[in-house]
């Protein structure tokens, strides 16, 4: 399949992840404290912090300090959809095109109701994109992912590689407000396979909150 313009490209990128992860971790810091944080050189931390920015991972936000010279900018991630041009549109265009595949294969089975349906459609498209094959059970709420493109990062770091994809799953759902939300990633169900299992979200258990840490046992 062709890559679409959006695909998650900056992904790949080890140190891109690393500097996702910190910025999900801590939201709201200036590149130097990221830097600093990571031990990356700054201005190679600048450059992956605009391809993450680019592909709509993370928004830069400028603070308004109230003295002379250019104002900080801080890095934190895109959990709202209206935060950021791209990340609208990736909502917008795998709606429409998850309405028109059910409508061209004419499904039979039982619909989810339209904001469930959505959210579906986003991940699916984001776990495309981001190269992980998925296969999606709509009455499981189970995404199998396969087979796993980060593999040789995951041999060295499981942790960061697992946290960042859970955290953007998370970031996701909620990008699309409806009512599913991340209850696990389970990592490894098979030798080369991943799961993404979702649950629908209540005032009791709204794991939304959960650290992905905590969504990858």
């Amino acid at each position: 399949m062709p890559r679409r313009a959006h695909d998650f490209r900056g992904l790949t990128q080890p140190r891109r992840l690393t500097l996702l992860r910190a910025i999900q971790r801590v939201p709201g810091r200036r590149a130097g404290e990221i830097a600093s944080e990571t031990g990356i050189p700054l201005n190679t931390v600048r450059d992956h912090l605009r391809v993450l920015e680019d592909e709509g991972l993370i928004r830069a936000d400028t603070v308004q300090v109230g003295t002379a010279g250019r104002p900080p900018v801080t890095y934190s991630p895109v959990r709202d959809a209206t935060q950021h041009p791209v990340a609208a549109a990736r909502v917008a265009s795998a709606s429409e095109r998850g309405r028109l595949l059910r409508a061209v294969t004419d499904a039979t089975s039982a619909p989810l109701e339209d904001d469930a349906q959505r959210q579906i459609d986003v991940l699916y498209e984001h776990l495309e994109d981001a190269g992980l094959d998925p296969r999606v059970n709509e009455e499981s709420l189970t995404f199998e992912l396969a087979p796993c493109r980060y593999h040789d990062m995951i041999d060295e770091d499981r942790a960061l590689v697992c946290g960042v994809h859970a955290r953007l799953v998370q970031d996701v759902l909620r990008q699309t407000n409806g009512p599913l939300a991340l209850r696990k990633l389970q990592p490894f169900v098979t030798a080369h396979q991943c799961q993404v299992m979702l649950t629908r979200r209540t005032i009791d258990n709204d794991t939304t909150s959960a650290e992905p840490a905590d969504d990858t046992r």
